[in-house]
Parts: C-alpha cells; sequence; structure tokens
C-alpha cells in the first residue's frame, strides 16, 4: 500500500512539473507589423504596388497591414504631402497603429520626405523606404516639368529641392533606407537617389519601372522594415 501511495506521488510529482514548465512557455503569438502606406510617384497609381502588396500578403502580412495610396501626380508634391498626413492618419484610426512604414517610389519618395520634415510625419512614420527616388532631382524632369507642376519640382536645382534637402536630409528617429538602380533611365545622374544619412543600397542594374516590382529588391524591403 505504501509503495502505491508513494507511486502514485511520484506520478503526481512529474505531471506538475510538466504542467509548470507549459505554463512558464508564454504562448505563440503571431508576428505583428506596422502599416505599410505605399505612395506612387510620377504617372503612377495604386496599382503600381499589386506585385509588391502580394508579394508581401505571401509573407504575412494581412489586408489591413497595407495601403497602396492613389493621389494626383500632377499637382505640387507639397500638396501631395498634406494629402498623406490625412492618409496616415487615416490608416492608424482604422488600424490602432502608433506608427506607419512608408515605401515610396521615383516621385513619391519627395512627397513622403516633405511629408516628413516639414507636416510632422516623424512623429507617426517608423521607417522610410525610398526606391529610385528622385531625392536629388532628375534632368530626364525638364521633358514635363511645363506641364506639371510636381514635374518641375522634381528638376535638379528647383527651388523645391533646394528647401527639401537643406540642412537634414533625414530628420527625425525615422528609419530612412534608399534603393537605386546603377542603370536607372529616370533618375539622371542615378547617384541623386542617395540620402545622406540613410541606409543607401545599389541594387545593381534594375530599370526604373521595376525597381517597386522586381522581387530581390522587395526582399530588401521586406527585411529592412521587419
Amino acid at each position: 500500500m505504501h509503495r502505491l501511495t508513494r507511486s502514485a506521488a511520484a506520478v503526481f510529482t512529474a505531471v506538475l512539473a510538466s504542467l509548470l514548465v507549459l505554463l512558464a512557455v508564454p504562448p505563440a503569438q503571431a508576428a505583428t507589423h506596422d502599416p505599410v502606406i505605399f505612395v506612387h510617384g510620377l504617372s503612377g497609381s495604386a496599382s503600381s504596388w499589386d506585385e509588391f502588396v502580394a508579394d508581401f500578403k505571401a509573407d504575412g502580412y494581412t489586408s489591413d497591414q497595407l495601403y497602396a495610396w492613389s493621389y494626383d501626380w500632377t499637382q505640387s508634391n507639397k500638396t501631395s504631402a498634406s494629402q498623406l498626413a490625412t492618409e496616415v492618419q487615416t490608416v492608424l484610426a482604422k488600424t490602432g497603429a502608433s506608427k506607419v512604414d512608408l515605401v515610396t517610389h521615383s516621385m513619391g519618395a519627395l512627397v513622403g520626405r516633405w511629408y516628413l520634415k516639414f507636416d510632422s510625419g516623424t512623429s507617426y512614420v517608423d521607417d522610410f523606404v525610398s526606391l529610385a527616388g528622385t531625392n536629388h532631382g532628375t534632368s530626364l524632369a525638364s521633358l514635363c516639368s511645363l506641364l506639371y507642376t510636381s514635374c518641375a519640382e522634381m528638376y535638379t536645382g528647383s527651388s523645391f529641392l533646394t528647401t527639401l534637402n537643406a540642412g537634414d536630409e533625414t530628420p527625425g528617429s525615422v528609419t530612412y533606407g534608399s534603393y537605386w538602380s546603377d542603370c536607372d533611365e529616370a533618375v539622371i545622374p542615378n547617384s541623386s537617389a542617395i540620402l545622406a544619412g540613410a541606409t543607401n543600397v545599389d541594387v545593381g542594374c534594375v530599370s526604373h519601372t521595376n525597381m517597386n516590382s522586381d522581387y530581390a529588391v522587395y526582399q530588401q524591403v521586406r527585411d529592412f522594415i521587419a
């Protein structure tokens, strides 16, 4: 009888120890991400990001974490930046997040950077990504500068760019990344995309229009904002 009691006690002790181990291990939680807002460039639209959005979803992001934003690309980038500020607040209110990540392409980098620098965006953005951004202008903008205000602002040496790039090019506690191609046919010179204070990555020879659809570039962006 005593042997049976001791055996039962041993089993009970073993079971209790196992339960304590299980209780000590925190339950697995789903990965969380900042909402991502994608900002297209000149002549673009939300659909410019279809491939990136699909790639992010394949890697675990949900639809309510991904926002491809459309705006009137013909207007001043200052106006678009102000509208981006409204979009950011809308996304934050919808998701309950405290900050978003901005992923921009081409002229969209100017919209995002103006928002960060002059519209209090640094308080609401965690990571900022520029893909083939016309950060210091492009001589190619001479072809459309008489047609669109946004394009005139993108021309090398414009007053818009002078103001945007004066002082700190990467303000606030935002983490900045600029990905540029060394054969970009639209950003001339290619080095215009480089931002002082950012993580600047030469992705090799990727065309301007493929910078926001190329899978290898996507992987780098995904890892940067993770």
